[in-house]
């Protein structure tokens, strides 16, 4: 943790405790001596210190119950997120949609073409796509790492208007498997490779479709407080990071057999 950040929840444990323990005074003394003297304060204030002086393990636990705490309700609130957009997530037709189109577990991934850990987790996707066969795999560009990812994921985006399924997967990772900074003229050299209409594409990577398209998913990631790449979704769980093939594996195994990617 940072030490700025540090020495403000102190302040705020402090002044909290602080507050507490000068309502108790307040209350022993009665109505008559309702509000502490700025004295009586100060006095507080140093018993406190003091206490935290001597006992500096006090300051750890409550900042982890804190952190804890924090933690959990954003969970919370990205689990009714995923919820409340389920239909924008998992069925939007504004997608591209690769695996078995129809298959019942649902694997989002949100990746950006310039993401060193999004390549890294390319093998186990494509692995899990290939042993799952009830696998429906739903990628979202989420261009967060400069201009040259948006041009990326512009293109990639146009380009699922000629390509489908199996060609559109073969076109989505060998894109992302190019090395060096990705941008339009890499975009674009791999859709000529795969026979793309490079006219028709040019015109579709500046519609108001591909904008639309690339503007939802900034807007559901923005509702799920995602900050990078690559992040998944599986059932109502947000799974941030290259977590590897195993621990993904072993979560849509759950998916199959309690409907959660942690069965009790």
């Amino acid at each position: 943790m940072p030490f700025a950040s540090f020495r403000q929840r102190l302040q705020g444990l402090v002044m909290a405790l602080a507050l507490g323990l000068g309502a108790l005074v307040s209350l022993a003394a009665g109505p008559a001596r309702a509000e502490l003297s700025a004295a009586q304060r100060t006095e507080i204030e140093a018993v406190i210190k003091d206490y935290l002086m001597k006992n500096p393990d006090v300051i750890r636990d409550v900042l982890s119950e804190m952190e804890h705490r924090q933690k959990a309700d954003e969970e919370a609130a990205r689990t009714k997120a995923v919820t409340d957009l389920a239909p924008q997530l998992f069925d939007s037709p504004r997608q591209a949609v690769l695996g078995n189109p129809n298959g019942k577990i649902t694997l989002v991934e949100f990746f950006d073409y310039n993401c060193g850990y999004c390549k890294k987790a390319l093998d186990d996707v494509a692995r899990l796509v290939k042993s799952e066969p009830d696998l429906r795999l739903v990628i979202k560009d989420f261009p967060v790492l400069g201009p040259g990812s948006v041009e990326a994921a512009e293109i990639a985006t146009a380009m699922r208007n000629q390509a489908k399924g199996d060609k559109y997967w073969q076109y989505h990772t060998k894109l992302l498997m190019t090395r060096g900074q990705i941008g339009k003229a890499q975009a674009l050299a791999t859709a000529k490779e795969f026979g793309a209409d490079m006219d028709r594409l040019s015109k579709d990577a500046a519609s108001p479709d591909t904008r639309a398209s690339l503007q939802e998913v900034m807007l559901i990631a923005d509702r799920l407080q995602l900050t990078g790449t690559p992040t998944f979704i599986l059932g109502d769980e947000v799974i941030v990071g290259a977590v590897g093939q195993d621990e993904l594996r072993a979560k849509i195994g759950n998916m199959r057999k309690c409907g959660k990617t942690s069965c009790a």
